[in-house]
């Protein structure tokens, strides 16, 4: 017991604090960066970095539900969306530092109030746990179609980020689907619209 708390405490440290790595090459690496005026280039630092806000609190989540999670192959479901959300951590984090921009100065903050989320859907159960994960994918998807709408035009590295981000978020979503997911009630879909709202807006500017 004392060997796995350990081990999760490690997992957050590394997540908030370490520099993320890829398997896969980043998305649009061989793409030329594009020429952009100063607001441009803030517009699109600030919003990856609310994309990698969101790979921070999915990491959360991940760890949160599946330390509460009693079924072995939803507990690897988890993990290995874990482990695509991390490339997406590393993607995010480099494009910042293309655009000039910086990392979110609450990630701590943002982190703990996911993993605290994360071990509450755990406990209602293997179906809602899922249905949970499913729809945070869902309304993430949203939220990147909107993000390949507002970014520069001239922005090609940044869109072919989200663009494959928005796929893995999908395919995520649709295994949680495939395992059994319960849909959440409409109220508890509106709370989660709400908080991730709230959290965009501020990250966008902090």
């Amino acid at each position: 017991m004392i060997d796995r708390a350990i081990m999760e405490f490690d997992r957050a440290l590394r997540t908030v604090f370490a520099p993320a790595r890829s398997v896969r090459p980043v998305p649009g690496n061989d793409i030329p960066d594009a020429v952009m005026d100063d607001a441009e280039r803030r517009h699109a630092a600030a919003l990856m970095r609310v994309n990698h806000v969101g790979e921070i609190c999915a990491q959360a989540l991940y760890q949160g539900q599946a330390m509460m999670s009693r079924d072995d192959s939803i507990r690897q479901t988890l993990r290995h969306a874990s482990e695509e959300e991390t490339e997406h951590l590393a993607w995010t984090e480099q494009r910042i530092a293309e655009l000039g921009g910086r990392k979110s100065l609450l990630n701590p903050l943002w982190y703990g109030g996911a993993l605290a989320i994360g071990l509450t859907a755990g406990r209602f159960g293997e179906r809602w746990n899922l249905g949970f994960l499913a729809e945070t994918e869902r309304q993430v998807e949203n939220h990147l179609s909107g993000h390949l709408e507002s970014l520069p035009g001239a922005d090609h590295k940044s869109r072919a980020i989200v663009s494959q981000m928005k796929a893995d978020e999908a395919e995520h979503a649709a295994t949680a689907r495939r395992l059994g997911a319960q849909e959440l009630p409409a109220p508890v879909k509106e709370v989660m619209r709400l908080a991730a709202k709230l959290m965009t807006t501020v990250t966008y500017r902090i």
